[in-house]
């Protein structure tokens, strides 16, 4: 399992209700939704950190 660090994050209100609504869809908790985003970024923009497992293949 990987390790979770909790932090506070500050947004928009109307950011807020369009990613809630986004995850609702999405059938995620807003927390999921979030952190789907947040990967599916930095994999696009290659920021991603590589696993171990995937680092050995």
């Amino acid at each position: 399992m990987s390790d979770r660090k909790p932090f506070l994050l500050r947004i928009d209100r109307d950011i807020l209700e369009a990613v809630q609504h986004w995850a609702d869809d999405d059938l995620r908790s807003l927390n999921g939704q979030i952190e789907f985003l947040l990967r599916r970024v930095l994999r696009e923009s290659g920021r991603e950190k590589k696993k171990k497992d995937d680092e050995e293949t």
